[in-house]
Protein backbone atom coordinates (compact mmCIF):
# COMPACT_ATOMS: atom_id res chain seq x y z
CA UNK A 1 0.00 0.00 0.00
CA UNK A 2 2.64 2.17 0.72
CA UNK A 3 4.71 1.77 -2.04
CA UNK A 4 1.20 2.05 -4.59
CA UNK A 5 0.77 5.29 -3.01
CA UNK A 6 5.27 6.94 -3.39
CA UNK A 7 4.43 5.75 -6.86
CA UNK A 8 0.73 7.63 -7.08
CA UNK A 9 2.95 10.23 -5.31
CA UNK A 10 5.98 10.24 -7.35
CA UNK A 11 3.51 10.56 -10.60
CA UNK A 12 1.96 13.44 -9.28
CA UNK A 13 5.17 15.58 -9.10
CA UNK A 14 6.10 14.58 -12.78
CA UNK A 15 3.07 15.67 -13.94
CA UNK A 16 3.29 19.10 -12.14
CA UNK A 17 6.91 19.40 -13.54
CA UNK A 18 5.44 18.58 -16.79
CA UNK A 19 3.13 21.21 -16.58
CA UNK A 20 5.86 24.17 -15.51
CA UNK A 21 8.35 23.20 -18.10
CA UNK A 22 5.70 23.72 -20.40
CA UNK A 23 4.90 26.82 -19.20
CA UNK A 24 7.92 28.12 -19.13
CA UNK A 25 8.60 26.96 -22.55
CA UNK A 26 7.30 29.19 -25.54
CA UNK A 27 4.87 27.57 -27.49
CA UNK A 28 3.41 28.54 -30.84
CA UNK A 29 -0.23 29.47 -31.17
CA UNK A 30 -1.89 30.44 -33.91
CA UNK A 31 -4.32 33.26 -32.63
CA UNK A 32 -5.77 36.03 -35.12
CA UNK A 33 -5.03 39.16 -35.17
CA UNK A 34 -6.71 42.35 -34.05
CA UNK A 35 -8.96 44.32 -35.93
CA UNK A 36 -9.72 47.29 -34.69
CA UNK A 37 -6.55 50.00 -34.51
CA UNK A 38 -7.51 53.35 -32.43
CA UNK A 39 -6.42 56.67 -34.33
CA UNK A 40 -3.12 57.67 -33.50
CA UNK A 41 -2.37 54.21 -31.94
CA UNK A 42 0.28 51.68 -32.55
CA UNK A 43 -1.74 48.66 -34.38
CA UNK A 44 0.21 44.78 -34.26
CA UNK A 45 -0.84 43.33 -37.34
CA UNK A 46 -0.70 39.46 -36.02
CA UNK A 47 0.49 36.64 -38.73
CA UNK A 48 1.53 33.37 -36.91
CA UNK A 49 2.58 30.15 -39.02
CA UNK A 50 3.15 27.17 -36.84
CA UNK A 51 5.87 25.12 -37.53
CA UNK A 52 5.36 21.68 -36.89
CA UNK A 53 8.46 19.96 -36.34
CA UNK A 54 11.37 22.87 -35.08
CA UNK A 55 14.49 20.45 -36.00
CA UNK A 56 13.60 20.77 -39.79
CA UNK A 57 15.02 24.29 -41.30
CA UNK A 58 13.49 25.97 -43.62
CA UNK A 59 14.17 29.62 -45.42
CA UNK A 60 11.30 31.51 -44.97
CA UNK A 61 9.89 34.61 -47.16
CA UNK A 62 7.67 37.10 -46.10
CA UNK A 63 5.23 39.48 -48.21
CA UNK A 64 2.89 42.04 -46.77
CA UNK A 65 0.48 43.45 -48.98
CA UNK A 66 -2.68 46.33 -48.41
CA UNK A 67 -5.96 46.39 -50.20
CA UNK A 68 -7.80 49.64 -49.73
CA UNK A 69 -11.61 49.15 -49.07
CA UNK A 70 -13.40 48.32 -51.94
CA UNK A 71 -15.50 50.50 -53.68
CA UNK A 72 -18.15 50.00 -56.37
CA UNK A 73 -17.42 48.79 -59.87
CA UNK A 74 -13.82 49.50 -59.24
CA UNK A 75 -11.41 46.04 -58.37
CA UNK A 76 -9.48 46.43 -55.16
CA UNK A 77 -5.89 47.40 -55.98
CA UNK A 78 -2.95 45.17 -53.89
CA UNK A 79 -0.09 47.22 -52.65
CA UNK A 80 3.18 45.70 -51.64
CA UNK A 81 3.92 47.18 -48.31
CA UNK A 82 6.45 45.32 -46.36
CA UNK A 83 9.09 41.92 -46.93
CA UNK A 84 11.40 39.55 -44.86
CA UNK A 85 13.65 38.39 -47.39
CA UNK A 86 17.06 36.32 -46.04
CA UNK A 87 16.81 37.94 -42.59
CA UNK A 88 16.61 41.36 -43.71
CA UNK A 89 13.09 43.08 -42.99
CA UNK A 90 12.64 45.84 -46.10
CA UNK A 91 9.73 48.63 -45.78
CA UNK A 92 8.49 48.95 -49.19
CA UNK A 93 7.76 52.36 -51.01
CA UNK A 94 4.29 53.62 -50.80
CA UNK A 95 1.98 55.09 -48.24
CA UNK A 96 3.22 53.01 -45.56
CA UNK A 97 6.85 53.94 -45.99
CA UNK A 98 8.61 54.45 -42.65
CA UNK A 99 5.33 53.96 -40.67
CA UNK A 100 5.89 50.01 -40.05
CA UNK A 101 7.77 47.84 -37.89
CA UNK A 102 8.57 44.31 -37.85
CA UNK A 103 7.33 42.22 -34.78
CA UNK A 104 8.43 39.17 -35.57
CA UNK A 105 10.02 36.24 -33.84
CA UNK A 106 13.44 34.99 -33.92
CA UNK A 107 11.85 31.60 -35.65
CA UNK A 108 9.99 33.41 -37.97
CA UNK A 109 6.96 31.49 -36.48
CA UNK A 110 5.46 35.28 -35.65
CA UNK A 111 5.71 37.06 -38.77
CA UNK A 112 3.83 40.25 -37.60
CA UNK A 113 4.50 43.61 -38.27
CA UNK A 114 3.27 46.94 -36.31
CA UNK A 115 1.90 50.06 -37.97
CA UNK A 116 3.52 52.99 -36.17
CA UNK A 117 0.31 55.24 -35.71
CA UNK A 118 -2.89 54.36 -37.34
CA UNK A 119 -4.83 56.53 -39.39
CA UNK A 120 -8.18 56.35 -41.41
CA UNK A 121 -6.47 55.32 -44.64
CA UNK A 122 -5.06 52.72 -42.76
CA UNK A 123 -8.44 51.07 -42.92
CA UNK A 124 -8.32 48.03 -45.29
CA UNK A 125 -7.87 44.44 -45.73
CA UNK A 126 -4.11 43.28 -45.16
CA UNK A 127 -2.78 39.90 -46.54
CA UNK A 128 0.17 38.02 -44.99
CA UNK A 129 2.03 35.64 -47.11
CA UNK A 130 4.77 33.16 -46.29
CA UNK A 131 6.45 31.25 -47.81
CA UNK A 132 8.79 28.36 -46.57
CA UNK A 133 11.13 26.59 -48.28
CA UNK A 134 12.67 22.74 -46.67
CA UNK A 135 15.76 21.90 -46.58
CA UNK A 136 16.60 18.19 -47.15
CA UNK A 137 19.22 16.22 -48.84
CA UNK A 138 17.32 15.71 -51.88
CA UNK A 139 14.85 17.99 -52.32
CA UNK A 140 13.06 21.10 -51.22
CA UNK A 141 9.40 21.35 -50.83
CA UNK A 142 7.90 24.25 -50.39
CA UNK A 143 4.61 25.75 -47.88
CA UNK A 144 2.73 28.50 -48.38
CA UNK A 145 0.29 30.35 -46.32
CA UNK A 146 -1.66 33.45 -46.69
CA UNK A 147 -3.63 35.02 -44.21
CA UNK A 148 -6.31 38.14 -44.67
CA UNK A 149 -6.90 41.01 -41.83
CA UNK A 150 -9.87 43.62 -42.08
CA UNK A 151 -8.73 46.31 -40.01
CA UNK A 152 -11.20 49.18 -39.12
CA UNK A 153 -9.35 52.58 -37.51
CA UNK A 154 -11.73 54.09 -34.67
CA UNK A 155 -11.38 57.21 -33.21
CA UNK A 156 -12.04 55.65 -29.88
CA UNK A 157 -11.31 52.10 -28.49
CA UNK A 158 -13.82 49.52 -27.89
CA UNK A 159 -13.85 47.12 -25.49
CA UNK A 160 -13.60 43.70 -26.60
CA UNK A 161 -15.78 41.50 -23.94
CA UNK A 162 -15.29 37.95 -24.93
CA UNK A 163 -11.90 37.92 -25.42
CA UNK A 164 -11.31 39.37 -21.60
CA UNK A 165 -14.24 36.62 -20.31
CA UNK A 166 -11.70 33.70 -22.34
CA UNK A 167 -8.53 34.92 -20.76
CA UNK A 168 -9.63 35.45 -17.50
CA UNK A 169 -11.30 31.78 -17.47
CA UNK A 170 -7.98 30.94 -19.19
CA UNK A 171 -6.07 31.86 -16.16
CA UNK A 172 -8.49 30.57 -13.66
CA UNK A 173 -8.09 26.93 -15.64
CA UNK A 174 -4.57 26.91 -15.06
CA UNK A 175 -4.68 28.40 -11.44
CA UNK A 176 -7.48 25.53 -10.33
CA UNK A 177 -5.39 22.77 -11.84
CA UNK A 178 -2.12 23.64 -10.14
CA UNK A 179 -4.27 23.79 -6.98
CA UNK A 180 -5.61 20.89 -7.14
CA UNK A 181 -2.13 19.22 -8.53
CA UNK A 182 -0.68 20.77 -4.94
CA UNK A 183 -3.34 19.08 -3.33
CA UNK A 184 -3.04 15.70 -4.82
CA UNK A 185 0.86 15.66 -3.34
CA UNK A 186 0.11 17.14 0.37
CA UNK A 187 -2.92 14.19 0.91
CA UNK A 188 -0.13 11.53 -0.51
CA UNK A 189 2.58 13.19 1.25
CA UNK A 190 0.56 12.31 4.99
CA UNK A 191 -0.46 9.35 3.82
CA UNK A 192 2.65 8.17 3.61
CA UNK A 193 3.91 9.72 6.70
CA UNK A 194 1.34 8.18 8.41
CA UNK A 195 2.01 4.74 7.18
CA UNK A 196 5.86 5.10 8.13
CA UNK A 197 4.33 6.47 11.58
CA UNK A 198 2.21 3.35 12.17
CA UNK A 199 5.05 0.94 11.08
CA UNK A 200 7.65 2.57 13.18
CA UNK A 201 4.87 1.77 15.80
CA UNK A 202 4.49 -1.77 15.57
CA UNK A 203 8.58 -2.20 15.42
CA UNK A 204 8.79 -0.01 18.59
CA UNK A 205 6.16 -2.24 20.03
CA UNK A 206 7.84 -5.51 19.04
CA UNK A 207 11.03 -4.44 20.49
CA UNK A 208 9.10 -3.28 23.67
CA UNK A 209 8.44 -7.39 23.88
CA UNK A 210 10.58 -9.33 26.52
CA UNK A 211 12.53 -11.51 24.72
CA UNK A 212 11.46 -14.19 26.92
CA UNK A 213 8.33 -13.93 25.37
CA UNK A 214 9.36 -13.92 21.98
CA UNK A 215 11.28 -17.02 22.03
CA UNK A 216 8.52 -18.91 24.06
CA UNK A 217 5.21 -17.67 23.09
CA UNK A 218 2.18 -18.62 25.14
CA UNK A 219 0.49 -21.93 23.45
CA UNK A 220 -3.36 -22.03 23.81
CA UNK A 221 -4.31 -24.69 26.43
CA UNK A 222 -6.98 -27.14 24.47
CA UNK A 223 -8.89 -30.10 26.47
Amino acid sequence: MVTQTRVHLQTLIGLLLIFVVHLSRPVCVDVPSETDAVLGEPMKLTCISCMKRDEIKAKTFVDWYYMPKEEKDIPPVKIHIFKYDVDNPVESDGPFKGRLTWEGSKDLQDVSIQIKSAIYNDSGVYECHVLRKFEFDFFTPLLSVTKHIKLKVQAKATGDVAALYSEIMMYVLLVCLTFWLLVEMIYCYRKISKSDEQAQDTATNYLAIPSEQKDNPTTPVTE
